[in-house]
């Protein structure tokens, strides 16, 4: 599997285990458990949807910059130590 279709992969599953609630002004909410402080807020359920889904992107970009452990779903994990080819491989 390429490293494009692992991490879609991630995505997807990663978002499928989202919690979504309508609040009392009618407006909705959404949090995935396994990532703390993924959480989007929107008035449509889409909306909702598509803002949890930028804001686990930014979560994992932000996560992998400073090195933090990626929650494994699945079986996918995204912990393993990244690959650096030499220059002239370019």
């Amino acid at each position: 599997m390429s490293d494009h279709s692992t991490l879609a992969a991630y995505l997807t599953s990663t978002l499928a285990t989202a919690h979504y609630e309508q609040l009392d002004d009618g407006t909705y909410s959404g949090r995935i458990p396994s990532c703390p402080g993924v959480l989007a807020f929107a008035s449509t359920l889409a909306s909702c949807r598509d803002e949890l889904h930028s804001t686990l992107e930014d979560w994992l970009l932000l996560g992998f910059k400073l090195g933090h452990p990626i929650p494994v779903i699945g079986e996918i994990d995204l912990n393993g130590k990244p690959i650096h080819e030499p220059v002239d491989a370019l």
